[in-house]
Protein backbone atom coordinates (compact mmCIF):
# COMPACT_ATOMS: atom_id res chain seq x y z
CA UNK A 1 0.00 0.00 0.00
CA UNK A 2 0.94 3.50 -1.04
CA UNK A 3 0.10 6.67 1.22
CA UNK A 4 -1.44 8.89 -1.16
CA UNK A 5 -2.52 11.89 0.86
CA UNK A 6 -3.85 13.36 4.04
CA UNK A 7 -7.47 14.65 4.13
CA UNK A 8 -8.35 17.71 6.43
CA UNK A 9 -11.34 15.74 8.35
CA UNK A 10 -12.76 12.01 8.05
CA UNK A 11 -15.98 13.04 6.37
CA UNK A 12 -13.38 14.58 3.54
CA UNK A 13 -11.32 11.13 3.44
CA UNK A 14 -14.10 9.13 2.83
CA UNK A 15 -15.57 11.34 -0.18
CA UNK A 16 -11.84 10.87 -1.83
CA UNK A 17 -11.51 7.41 -0.72
CA UNK A 18 -15.44 6.54 -2.47
CA UNK A 19 -14.11 8.80 -5.63
CA UNK A 20 -10.85 6.41 -6.06
CA UNK A 21 -12.79 3.79 -5.70
CA UNK A 22 -15.17 4.42 -8.19
CA UNK A 23 -12.32 5.43 -10.64
CA UNK A 24 -11.07 1.62 -10.47
CA UNK A 25 -8.45 3.26 -7.83
CA UNK A 26 -8.52 0.96 -4.84
CA UNK A 27 -8.50 2.80 -1.93
CA UNK A 28 -8.74 3.20 2.07
CA UNK A 29 -9.34 5.62 4.52
CA UNK A 30 -6.30 5.33 7.66
CA UNK A 31 -6.03 7.30 10.62
CA UNK A 32 -10.01 7.74 10.60
CA UNK A 33 -10.04 7.34 14.63
CA UNK A 34 -7.05 9.39 15.31
CA UNK A 35 -8.63 12.86 16.20
CA UNK A 36 -9.57 11.52 19.47
CA UNK A 37 -5.84 11.80 20.57
CA UNK A 38 -5.43 15.49 19.78
CA UNK A 39 -3.67 16.83 22.26
CA UNK A 40 -1.68 14.02 23.22
CA UNK A 41 -0.11 13.16 19.48
CA UNK A 42 0.24 16.05 17.02
CA UNK A 43 -2.51 17.25 15.27
CA UNK A 44 -0.60 16.78 11.79
CA UNK A 45 -0.43 13.10 12.97
CA UNK A 46 -4.37 12.74 13.45
CA UNK A 47 -5.63 13.66 10.02
CA UNK A 48 -7.17 10.54 8.37
CA UNK A 49 -4.93 9.45 5.37
CA UNK A 50 -5.77 7.82 2.19
CA UNK A 51 -3.76 5.09 0.95
CA UNK A 52 -3.79 3.42 -2.16
CA UNK A 53 -3.44 -0.05 -3.04
CA UNK A 54 -1.61 -0.57 -6.05
CA UNK A 55 1.56 1.78 -6.58
CA UNK A 56 0.96 2.39 -10.78
CA UNK A 57 -2.22 4.74 -9.30
CA UNK A 58 -0.28 6.89 -7.41
CA UNK A 59 -0.02 9.38 -10.50
CA UNK A 60 -4.24 9.24 -11.70
CA UNK A 61 -5.12 9.43 -8.06
CA UNK A 62 -3.02 12.92 -8.26
CA UNK A 63 -4.92 13.81 -11.12
CA UNK A 64 -8.28 12.98 -10.06
CA UNK A 65 -7.98 14.92 -6.64
CA UNK A 66 -6.61 17.83 -8.57
CA UNK A 67 -9.65 17.79 -11.04
CA UNK A 68 -12.09 17.51 -7.85
CA UNK A 69 -10.26 20.90 -6.56
CA UNK A 70 -11.02 22.73 -9.63
CA UNK A 71 -14.69 22.14 -10.36
CA UNK A 72 -16.42 24.99 -11.06
CA UNK A 73 -18.30 26.80 -8.47
CA UNK A 74 -21.52 28.93 -9.72
CA UNK A 75 -24.11 30.93 -8.63
CA UNK A 76 -27.43 30.58 -10.33
CA UNK A 77 -31.16 30.69 -9.38
CA UNK A 78 -33.77 28.16 -10.16
CA UNK A 79 -36.25 28.57 -13.07
CA UNK A 80 -38.53 26.11 -11.27
CA UNK A 81 -38.76 27.82 -7.37
CA UNK A 82 -36.57 30.97 -8.04
CA UNK A 83 -33.86 29.44 -5.17
CA UNK A 84 -30.69 30.53 -5.44
CA UNK A 85 -28.09 27.84 -5.52
CA UNK A 86 -24.42 28.30 -5.81
CA UNK A 87 -21.05 26.11 -5.52
CA UNK A 88 -20.59 23.16 -7.83
CA UNK A 89 -24.60 22.11 -7.82
CA UNK A 90 -26.04 21.73 -11.25
CA UNK A 91 -29.06 20.63 -9.27
CA UNK A 92 -31.71 22.98 -7.17
CA UNK A 93 -31.39 21.16 -3.93
CA UNK A 94 -35.04 22.75 -3.02
CA UNK A 95 -37.26 21.35 -6.09
CA UNK A 96 -34.83 19.20 -8.26
CA UNK A 97 -34.52 21.15 -11.03
CA UNK A 98 -31.48 20.91 -13.26
CA UNK A 99 -29.29 24.38 -13.74
CA UNK A 100 -30.39 26.11 -16.66
CA UNK A 101 -27.95 25.95 -20.08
Amino acid sequence: MLRLTQAPNIAIATLWRDLLCEAGMPASVQRQHLGAAAGHLPPGECLPEIWLQHSEHLEPAHALLRELERLPQRLWFCPACGEQVEGGFEQCWNCGALMPR
